[in-house]
Order: C-alpha cells, then structure tokens, then sequence
C-alpha cells in the first residue's frame, strides 16, 4: 500500500529524516548563485548543497582545494537569498576544520551568521571526528561526506571508485556509524560499490545520500551544471544529463550574434 507524501512548507534536518523513516527519496543538487537556486527552490528540490565544487564549476579551478571560506560564504549568501522552501548545506572548505577543532568551530560559525545557511558539510571519518563534535555543540547541524573526498585528492592519486577492498569498506562502515553516532543528520556517499552504499544506508537511521553510490539509498545529489548540461567535458557512469544546454545554449548566442552582426536585432518593435 502507498503512503501518501508528506508536504512540506520548509525542509529541516528533521524532515530528511522522516523522509527517509517514511520511504520517500530526497532530492538534492548544487547551486551557487541566486539566479539558479531560485529555480532549483521553485521546482521543489529538497536540498541545496553549496558545494565546494564551486571552485571547479564557477571559477574553473582543477580541483576543489583553492576555495576560500569567504568565497564560500558570498556564494552560500546568494544561495540563501533565493530559497523559501529547501535546506541549504554549505560545505566547509580545505583548510577550514582539518587540523584544529576550535578552526572548525570559527569556520561554521562564519558561515552561519554571514551566509544564513542551515547546515554545514564537511568531508571525513574519524581523523576529523574532534572538529564535527565541538561544531555540533555549539547547536549547528553538520552532514558527514565519506567515500570519495575531493579535498583528498592529492592523498589519494585519483578520483577513482572508493572502498572496492574490505579494509576501506569496513572503515567507510565504521566512520558511517561513527558520524551518526556523534550526531550528524545526513551522510554524503561519493563514489563507492553500490552494494557497501546499500549497506550503510539499511544500517543507519539517519539519511544517507549518493552520488555515484547506487539506488540503494535515501537520496541522490548531482551537480547542477553537469545535469543540466551546461558542462560537457564531464562524464562518469553515474551522471544523468537531463539537457543539453551547452548546445542550446551556443545556438542562442551564435544566433545573437549573427543577428546584431547583421543589424536585425534591435527591430523597430524592440527600441524606444
């Protein structure tokens, strides 16, 4: 028997939970600026995820390490200003919570007050276990991120497939466990077997959300950009691109510039 969908005015920490208690997948997506999250929030999308893909997406970095946490607080502001309805997850950037607990809890704090997101991400087990209790007891909601860590990536070689042998399975397991033990509300699995996601997602109460990590859990997150084809260098197995705006969108600015080239644009019906 199908139960009915609960709607909801305003998505919480607690409602993900519930969704996911009740059965009901969880829509997440990134978004940088205030133009796309006010579409993404229009549409009825869950969750916003102010990634530190930025870096890559909106800046054109290699990877996601040169962000700054005052980049992601202006970005994580427009976000903001945008949205009625979703909630808003602000990734801590590399360099803001890795080394000293007491940086954790200055760095989430800022974003917070400055940017007024809801929550915070940061990517780690148990090496970052210090930073994400003290975060927690000052009252800020905090989503785990294990598997693929790009703000590991030069530890690792390579953004290749995560926990494929036992050893890093157990201890993605065992870091999952941790973090909802500690508290966080939602985990981020990137890049890991489908199976070991499915695992994890049947044994903990708190969500669990992937990105090339299989259906077999609470929720997906993609990056917009790449979705929706504005990117098209990009192409893993797990992404879905669901237009193909890099083409549409050359076809309209070739088309304008044909059209001002050869005066057609402005027409009589488009001036004062």
């Amino acid at each position: 028997m199908s139960v009915a969908k609960k709607q909801y005015k305003r998505v919480t920490v607690k409602s993900l939970v519930e969704m996911k208690a009740n059965g009901e997948k969880i829509s997440m997506l990134t978004a940088y600026d205030f133009t796309m999250a006010k579409i993404l929030d229009g549409s009825g999308i869950d969750v916003l995820l102010v990634g530190d893909s930025a870096s890559n997406v909106m800046a054109g970095h290699e990877t996601t390490l040169p962000i700054t946490l005052d980049q992601m607080i202006y970005h994580a502001s427009s976000v903001v200003r945008a949205i009625e309805r979703c909630l808003v997850v602000v990734d801590l950037p590399f360099g803001s919570y890795q080394s000293d607990p007491k940086e954790a809890l200055r760095s989430a704090i800022r974003i917070m007050k400055e940017s007024g997101g809801h929550s915070i991400k940061l990517e780690g087990g148990k090496e970052v276990k210090e930073s994400i209790k003290r975060i927690l007891n000052a009252g800020i909601p905090v989503m785990g991120h294990l598997g693929l860590t790009p703000q590991s990536i030069y530890k690792f070689g390579t953004y290749t497939v995560r926990a494929k042998e036992e050893e890093e399975a157990e201890k993605l397991m065992e870091d999952a466990l941790m973090l909802e033990r500690i508290g966080c509300f939602a985990l981020v699995l990137e890049k890991v077997p489908a199976s070991l996601a499915k695992k994890v997602a049947d044994v903990l109460t708190i969500p669990v959300i992937g990105i090339g990590a299989g259906n077999g859990v609470d929720g997906q997150v993609l990056v917009t950009h790449d979705m929706i084809g504005m990117t098209h260098e990009f192409n893993p197995r797990f992404l879905r691109r669901y237009l193909d705006l890099y083409k549409d969108m050359t076809g309209a600015f070739e088309n304008y510039i044909s059209d001002v080239k050869s005066g057609d644009f402005p027409s009589e019906k488009e001036q004062y």
